[in-house]
């Protein structure tokens, strides 16, 4: 049983590709939205490679150390988790070529990249799924889906087969075909090869079996030992953690511990907040978690319904001050706002930087990096959280060393000190 070691020293940026940067260095086909448009389940913004490569200057400066991109392979939504090939890059994003640049840059400074792996579902423009629609049970790719009569509703009725929560153009594979299972796991091994460092893996929960995420594993690993392998488990994770399957989840416990205390208008209490982050952060857990405020599926932090500067910050130095590696959702560095999915998902204002990066936010988690890079306990030690009646102490410990997060309550708005 082994995890890379650098996750834990690490500090993710993730971005969703369609939305952070449009650089004129590639100029793809087609029409897309202006850049400040509102942000639908269809609209394209053309944001591409090229525009990720200009910025990762920008992200470094910032303290980020890894980049997770949501998916970049050939697929007709703008989220791209309708993948039509997984071999190639969406032609609205660049070219392999793009591809390969991004990788030698990150790597130049230092930095790490993962990908978005959509290995449960695919698109209804996935070659194989088109034969079954065009060949019906004369398909020689048959058996790659569940298919419970003919010919195949995929587009009118209700579908006949089975998909991701009853979407028609989300196929689920039979992940049972011997041919699938190579194919997926041919995947993982492409982009390996090409220089990635991990595979976030999208609802991997939903492809239940153990042994296709146990080969999973063993076919990522041979190629790169340092590859870090993290699961979107939303729930508890126990299951995928014990050393053969994945290096970590994305802690979703966390994030609603923190957001049920800090946000929801009907709060938890100090005493429960404590008990669910001890349960997120349990000791001896294999591998290092992904912790998270936001993502590409949540309502923006800035966009909370009791937020404000205090509680984002708080928010922030507990993520900053928990075991695993912090990940910070693009934008939410400079106060962007996003409701509920499609909305978390607006173009990044790059017109309006300089401005942005004058907000205290920005200033902030700046600080929360400097502080982490600068603190090995932060990234090693021991955790322990402690409540009283005034608030609570997150302590790390490494050790002779010590740090402390003490929060307290004595207002409407919460107050911390690191020391």
């Amino acid at each position: 049983m082994y995890s890379p070691a650098w996750v834990k020293d690490a500090i993710f940026y993730q971005i969703f590709p369609d939305r952070f940067c449009r650089s004129p260095k590639y100029s793809a086909v087609g029409k897309f939205v202006q850049w400040e448009s509102k942000p639908t389940r269809t609209n394209m913004f053309g944001g591409n490679l090229a525009g990720i490569t200009d910025k990762l200057k920008y992200i470094a400066d910032l303290g980020a150390t890894a980049i997770y991109l949501c998916p970049i392979f050939k697929s007709n939504s703008n989220h791209r988790y309708h993948t039509v090939d997984y071999f190639e890059i969406d032609p609205v994003l660049g070219t392999l070529e793009d591809f390969d640049r991004l990788v030698k840059k990150v790597h130049k400074l230092g930095m790490r990249i993962i990908l978005d792996g959509v290995f449960n579902h695919c698109s209804r423009g996935f070659f194989q799924f088109n034969s079954l629609m065009e060949l019906g049970e004369d398909s020689p790719y048959v058996d790659w889906f569940h298919v419970h009569s003919w010919p195949i509703h995929a587009y009118s009725g209700k579908p006949n087969y089975e998909c991701w929560w009853n979407y028609p153009a989300l196929p689920k594979f039979n992940t049972d075909c011997a041919d699938v299972r190579e194919y997926l796991f041919s995947v993982a091994e492409y982009w390996a090869r090409r220089g990635i460092d991990g595979w976030r893996l999208d609802v991997p929960n939903e492809i239940d079996d153990d042994s296709f995420w146990q080969e999973f594993r063993r076919r990522v690993k041979a190629i790169n030992p340092e590859a870090y392998i993290v699961g979107e488990i939303w729930d508890n994770p126990e299951r995928w953690l014990k050393g053969d399957q994945f290096d970590g989840v994305m802690n979703y416990p966390f994030r609603k511990a923190v957001m049920q205390y800090l946000f929801d208008e009907n709060p938890i209490s100090t005493g429960e907040f404590c008990e669910k982050v001890r349960s997120a952060f349990p000791e001896n857990r294999f591998g290092t978690p992904m912790n998270l405020l936001g993502s590409h599926d949540t309502t923006r932090i800035a966009s909370q319904p009791r937020t404000s500067p205090e509680r984002i910050r708080l928010a922030l130095a507990l993520l900053f001050f928990m075991p695993g590696a912090p990940c910070i959702y693009y934008g939410d560095e400079i106060g962007m706002e996003g409701g509920k999915d499609p909305d978390c998902r607006r173009a990044f204002p790059w017109d309006q930087l300089k401005a942005r990066k004058a907000l205290p936010i920005y200033k902030f988690i700046r600080e929360l990096t400097r502080i982490r890079h600068e603190n090995p306990v932060l990234c090693d030690g021991k955790v322990q959280i402690e409540s009283d009646k005034a608030g609570f102490t997150v302590t790390r410990t490494l050790g002779k060393k010590k740090m402390a997060l003490a929060v307290s309550f004595a207002g409407a708005e919460p107050a911390f000190k690191i020391q």
